[in-house]
């Protein structure tokens, strides 16, 4: 079944839902979201398109030798001591542990009963785009925001929110970058495009739950995702006004937090916070897509561009050093939050000494974290949240955050930020991991899982997205291991057979599926600018 609309004419622009509608679809999919949606992208979706395409120009730069900087034209904003954001909105005032996750029910209840100060709703990295995960996942926030979501597994076992306080729910939207393929935008000469996932998910979130939200004393927050450039800023802050006079609510009621997860971002920092000011509440230090788009922007660039083994790449190298203690200078200096990021270890309740291995990461991790004036840190598993809070609650006391420390001893130059030199090898067990945690994290990705535990690691698009573009750039850059192997596509095709050999099949598993994208992303002559692009196009319902 889908929704089809009159034909559209010149006179107004149109959706058209193609998806098929399942049981309470309608709920979410009503005639006044579809008139929302149609307005959203009627509004903004060319800009949308400009933005892209400024992307793609400023990565072209960059990989032929145009390193980034901080712009002189904007000078004026960065030394302007005056201008403060918004800042937090009822319910993010103190954020100090957040905890993350995608948003069906069995996660959205565990996460509100986890304990933590904010959840983080995924609709992003740690979703799988399907078609039933993206409206579904709409139901599921409706539904715990009026106090009715409840979910039963199909074992028998009943799940139920319970907790007396629940998070702050900051939702993340699908970057600029990603269509929503289940639906269809026709602009006013008939063109048709697959929709915006980005409006999308903040369209539906927003026009169901804003005033819910509000009258439960917090509000619409968002987490953005993937931006880069304050243009892009820009366009964001638009959107939200726009949304919020389109149902009457007054300006400024949305809270974002951005998270500077790309290179350009990270030289406009003072810029993104200005473009949205009046929204924002703060930024996040998003490290694994940080360092992927590190990775993606210099590519091609050369030996002392080409970082080692995954593993090898912790926040306390020297450019990620940079790029932190820069995010948490420029927070506090316009009263922004700085919200750190998330570790990738996770206890593992079969494995004792895994557990409390992940827990040491975990502790040393969130100490340097709120040591470096960080106001509050991420979370992947509730069992660490009282390791995070132990660590913050050294610092803050009983204060909700620190935004009064300046960090005035942090001087980042524009060299710092591309600094890579780390001076650890390529491994063959470095290789092979990422091989196997890539083709592992793209078979559940297919049937739908966004955030997955894999050797006692939580792994999501942004980390699977190191993994396949490191293959990538050590083929190109002709990499050898520290024992002198040549990393060609001949051995990396090697480490394919071999993952599949050892993994754990069944009739309807998606690892032949998976084995072919990983090849189509990390082997052949052209570099895919994301590895879910192509992936979501030919692959997911």
């Amino acid at each position: 079944m889908t929704i089809t609309p009159p034909t559209p004419t010149l006179q107004g622009p149109a959706i058209e839902i193609t998806g098929t509608l399942h049981d309470r679809y309608d709920e979410i999919l009503t005639p006044a979201a579809i008139a929302f949606l149609t307005e959203l992208h009627h509004r903004f979706a060319s800009r949308r398109h400009d933005r892209l395409a400024d992307r793609m120009r400023r990565r072209f730069e960059i990989g032929n030798g145009h390193d980034p900087h901080f712009r002189a034209d904007t000078a004026h904003i960065r030394d302007d001591a005056s201008w403060r954001v918004a800042g937090a909105g009822p319910g993010l005032e103190d954020r100090r542990v957040e905890i993350t996750g995608p948003t069906d029910p069995k996660m959205t209840i565990n996460a509100l009963n986890s304990g933590a100060r904010v959840w983080l709703a995924d609709q992003e990295d740690a979703t799988s785009p399907t078609w039933r995960n993206v409206v579904e996942g709409q139901l599921s926030l409706r539904d715990a925001i009026r106090g009715e979501l409840s979910f039963t597994s199909p074992e028998g076992k009943e799940y139920s929110v319970t907790a007396e306080r629940t998070p702050t729910i900051v939702m993340r939207p699908r970057g600029w970058h990603l269509p929503e393929k289940h639906i269809a935008f026709i602009d006013r000469a008939g063109r048709r495009t697959a929709a915006s996932g980005s409006l999308v998910d903040f369209g539906l979130y927003f026009l169901h739950n804003a005033q819910a939200l509000i009258e439960a004393g917090r509000g619409p927050y968002f987490y953005i995702a993937k931006l880069e450039s304050s243009d892009e800023a820009k366009l964001w802050d638009d959107v939200f006004s726009f949304s919020e006079e389109y149902i009457g609510l007054p300006h400024g009621t949305i809270r974002a937090t951005v998270l500077i997860e790309t290179l350009p971002a990270a030289f406009e920092m003072d810029e993104i916070l200005y473009e949205l000011r009046d929204h924002c509440a703060g930024l996040n230090a998003g490290r694994w897509d940080y360092i992927f788009s590190i990775i993606k922007n210099y590519r091609g660039r050369g030996a002392r561009f080409v970082l080692p083994d995954r593993s090898e790449v912790t926040m306390t190298v020297p450019f990620m050093r940079a790029y932190t203690e820069l995010l948490v200078q420029t927070c506090h200096k316009r009263g922004a939050f700085a919200i750190g990021g998330m570790s990738a270890s996770i206890p593992n309740r079969r494995d004792p000494e895994a557990t409390a291995r992940a827990i040491e990461k975990v502790a040393a991790d969130k100490k340097r974290e709120a040591g470096d004036g960080f106001d509050g840190t991420w979370v992947a598993h509730p069992d660490l949240i009282p390791t995070a809070q132990a660590e913050f609650d050294a610092v803050l006391g009983d204060r909700p955050n620190q935004v009064e420390r300046q960090r005035d001893d942090v001087h980042v130059q524009a060299s710092d930020l591309i600094d890579l030199h780390i001076g650890r090898p390529i491994t063959a067990k470095g290789v092979r991991d990422n091989v196997s945690v890539a083709i592992r994290y793209l078979e559940a990705w297919l049937r739908g899982l966004g955030a997955v535990a894999i050797d006692n690691l939580m792994e999501d698009a942004a980390t699977a997205e190191i993994s396949r573009s490191q293959v990538w750039q050590w083929i190109h850059q002709d990499r050898t291991t520290e024992d002198g192997t040549a990393i060609t596509a001949e051995y990396v095709e090697e480490l394919i057979s071999a993952v599949l050999r050892e993994a754990t099949r069944s009739a309807d598993d998606r690892f032949d599926d998976a084995a072919e994208i990983f090849r189509e992303v990390a082997l052949r002559e052209e570099f895919p600018t994301f590895l879910t692009l192509g992936a979501y196009a030919r692959y997911l319902d």
